[in-house]
């Protein structure tokens, strides 16, 4: 019995050696974790966003970017304008800017949460950018549309919303053939109301004055005048009186 139950067993242990590593081969790894989103990344493999990338790196806004998609539950939502749109805007429009005001544009583009495009077509305007409140303007932007179309207006420009170069939470990325301008800096400005006319001294003062002291003091030539009549008038009444006695005596 014994002779029978050995060699069972023996074969039993190098059944489970030979399957078992083969098993074990066949477990899937666990995924480890997603890496940081390379936003840049994303614009320069469409290759027409350079200028726009040029911008987000020097105004370091594609740092504020990347450190706000690693932090924020809300997402992010960003406009890229091409290359052929900052190509169209008048020559000196940009280099005109501050530097806190080109950090401002850039900023404009950028929405602090994630939409959609069907999302962005239910949104109460205007819609809060990432530059509102810098110097104290609202920046905000307006989305009408319906069905697929979305168009974005700055309230200086208006553009419709053509590609989405990517629509997953964390982060959209919307393709714009216009750069947004923002109305808190490109808009009209209201006419400088012009200053007070300078104070000078008033003529008619002087002639009220003048006037003044004329009334107040005696003419003394219409005095003297007065006097001469009296005396002239006296010497007549006098003649008459002689001649009137002479004649009744």
């Amino acid at each position: 019995m014994a002779a029978l139950i050995l060699p069972t067993l023996t074969a039993a242990f190098s059944f489970l050696l030979v399957f078992t590593p083969h098993t074990q081969a066949q477990t899937a790894p666990a995924p480890g974790p997603a890496g940081p989103l390379n936003f840049t990344g994303i614009l320069d493999k469409n290759g027409q966003f350079t200028t726009f990338i040029r911008l987000l790196i020097q105004t370091q806004v594609a740092s504020q970017i990347t450190n706000q998609l690693n932090s924020s539950t809300e997402g992010l939502t960003v406009f890229a304008p091409t290359d052929n749109a900052f190509t169209s805007l008048k020559a000196g429009t940009l280099n005109s800017l501050t530097t806190q005001q080109q950090v401002a544009v850039v900023l404009y583009h950028v929405l602090p949460k994630y939409y959609t495009l069907t999302s962005l077509l239910t949104v109460s305007n205007p819609v809060r950018t990432q530059a509102t409140g810098q110097d104290g303007g609202a920046y905000g932007l307006n989305f009408t549309g319906s069905g697929n179309q979305v168009n974005v207006s700055s309230g200086v420009v208006e553009t419709q919303i053509n590609n989405a170069l990517r629509q997953q939470f964390p982060l959209a990325v919307y393709q714009v053939d216009k750069v947004l301008l923002p109305n808190d800096l490109f808009g009209a400005k209201a006419p400088a109301s012009a200053p007070p006319p300078a104070k000078t001294p008033s003529s008619s003062g002087s002639s009220n004055e003048t006037a003044t002291k004329a009334a107040s003091s005696p003419d003394h030539s219409d005095a003297g005048s007065i006097k001469s009549n009296a005396g002239f008038m006296g010497l007549v009444f006098g003649m008459m009186g002689l001649l009137f006695i002479g004649i009744f005596s």
